[in-house]
């Protein structure tokens, strides 16, 4: 009796143990392919705020891009944005963009390529270009001569205002000096090598992102949006991304006036062009510091309502700052430390099915062997750990989210619709989710070829006779075999799935499952059990042939008796 109450105590505290071991695993705010969103709170504490950047542009006069980090903040619902509003005048001042130029409206932003592209103001604007004498303005004012352009119609041509109007909004950042370096450079070397190359068409997509972005933003906004970026590339994706911003052009607007990397926003957007936009603008309402952490890691983010909830206060909020420390500081330590949380909690789990076996029978005893449930259940934990990252991981199967979005430029003159030439990205060469049911099929296999190399390595320690354990192999042929079966059914599995569309699969990663059977099923039955039958083959021939004297000579005993 004492002996079962002790046996009982035991499933108890495994049981007890394992939920323990569990729920650490849970709170740690650590992920493969996400970045929690308990990480960019921790990163963003005293960091600069997406309000107090606005308050500085607002310092500086640059109220237009002040007012669309308003509207970013708004949007996001930062406690702050009421102080940010206070700041900004309710009403616009009427400016010019150059003395004698074109005015600015006072009573609502317009955007500077529409300004431009009227005949009046940008007659005016490309005469305040000529007289500036800055030698990259009149590098690029010499564009106008082309007749080797891509994506324009020539400057000389009817159709030349679309041309026109592109180099006077990319002159005017120019010679206001609103150009990084790296881009000014561009620009320059654009312009001087369009007349000596077979066509222009380096130049024009420069000229043609600065004409986007000026078709969604006014003068000041544009100012500063492109103040940062240093080349060609990183100005093409942000024009495409922010003409299919729509109602999120603030946020990311925000994203690069506030982390002041526009490479990186630009990057993040084009791997995560579904979601990038929503994970970027919840990143602002933690400052600059949690949104550089977003950028850094470049993963999708991820928030649990609930684990926020729970950890609120009380002992499971002390754990959880903790672990979100580890998490920002030493991420590669907080992921091995909630694995091993969830492998303890398996471990721990499998060790209370051994605990409630109840007792073996006498004339199993000798089929015992010691110590070898704790490979077995070592096992149980690795494949229990598989299972738990496959349902609580976020975004692991996720497919990319790149795609390419056809450019179309509408302008006010006739016939303005201009179209980008620019060559796609190359194709990617393996799906993400074949690569990761390739993954899981592999490590499927290979926890259970582990699992009859541990079956075999105890019926070779048990002690009873090598017939014996020949007859106990011949018993676990099922199990043996099990790499096959495992491999039919995942095939098979998988291909009902991406037959009723549940999800995206291919052939390959289909049958993967059942070459990976065959394959583990062959090793395991050629290089280890085949060698270990052979043994016990000789063995039990050996024991027969020493109990045959032993039979024969005592008959003879017992007659001479």
């Amino acid at each position: 009796m004492k002996t079962e109450r002790s046996r009982w105590l035991w499933v108890a505290l495994c049981v007890a143990g394992a939920g323990l071991m569990l729920l650490c695993g849970w709170l740690a705010p650590m992920h493969l392919r996400a970045v929690d969103l308990a990480v960019l709170q921790r990163a963003g504490n005293n960091s600069p705020s997406l309000v107090e950047r606005g308050l500085a542009l607002a310092r500086e006069n640059r109220v237009d891009a002040a007012r669309l980090l308003l509207q970013a903040a708004q949007t996001a619902r930062i406690p702050d944005a009421a102080r940010l509003a206070a700041a900004i005048p309710a009403q616009r001042q009427s400016e010019t963009l150059f003395p004698g130029g074109p005015k600015l409206s006072a009573s609502a932003p317009e955007p500077i390529t529409a300004l431009v592209i009227r005949l009046e103001n940008r007659g005016r604007v490309l005469s305040y270009l000529e007289e500036t004498g800055s030698p990259a303005v009149r590098e690029l004012l010499r564009s106008r001569d082309l007749t080797n352009t891509v994506l324009f119609a020539p400057s000389s041509s009817p159709a030349g205002q679309a041309f026109d109007a592109a180099v006077s909004v990319c002159g005017l950042l120019l010679a206001e000096n609103r150009l990084a370096p790296g881009l000014r450079e561009a620009v320059m070397e654009g312009a001087a090598s369009a007349r000596t190359r077979p066509s222009a068409q380096s130049l024009e997509e420069i000229l043609m992102d600065v004409m986007s972005l000026g078709h969604r933003l006014d003068w000041g906004e544009l100012a500063a949006f492109v103040q940062n970026i240093n080349d060609p590339r990183t100005l093409d994706l942000l024009a495409g991304q922010t003409r299919n911003a729509g109602a999120q052009l603030p946020a990311l607007f925000a994203a690069v006036e506030l982390s002041q990397k526009p490479d990186r926003v630009a990057a993040y957007l084009e791997e995560f062009s579904v979601t990038g936009l929503n994970d970027l603008a919840a990143a602002l309402r933690y400052g600059q510091g949690g949104l550089d952490e977003l950028l850094r890691r470049h993963q999708r983010l991820y928030a649990s309502a609930l684990r926020q909830r729970l950890t609120a206060s009380g002992p499971m909020g002390m754990f959880f700052r903790a672990a979100s420390d580890y998490a920002l500081r030493v991420p590669w330590f907080a992921l091995t430390l909630k694995w091993f949380f969830y492998m303890s909690g398996g471990f721990l789990l499998a060790a209370a099915l051994h605990w409630a076996r109840p007792a073996v029978a006498e004339i199993e005893k000798p089929l015992q062997v010691r110590r070898v449930h704790l490979a077995r259940e070592l096992l149980f934990a690795l494949g229990f750990l598989l299972v738990v990252l496959l349902l609580s991981e976020p975004f692991l199967a996720q497919e990319s989210q790149r795609t390419e979005f056809p450019f179309r430029l509408r302008l006010s003159l006739p016939g303005a619709v201009a179209a980008s030439a620019t060559p796609g990205a190359k194709p990617i060469v393996m799906n993400p989710i074949n690569l990761f049911t390739l993954l899981l099929f592999f490590v499927l296999q290979a926890l259970l070829y582990c699992a009859c190399l541990v079956k075999l390595a105890e019926i070779q320690r048990q002690k009873v006779p090598a017939r014996i354990q020949l007859m106990l192999l011949e018993n676990e042929e099922h199990l043996f075999d099990g790499g096959l079966y495992l491999g039919f059914a995942g095939t098979i599995v998988c291909l009902i799935l991406v037959s009723m569309n549940i999800i995206q699969g291919s052939l390959m990663a289909a049958y993967s499952s059942t070459s990976f059977g065959v394959i583990f099923v062959f090793i395991f039955k050629v290089f280890n059990l085949r060698p270990v039958r052979r043994q016990l083959l000789l063995q039990a021939e050996a024991q027969a042939a020493a109990a045959e004297p032993a039979a024969s000579t005592a008959p003879s005993l017992a007659t001479s008796a």
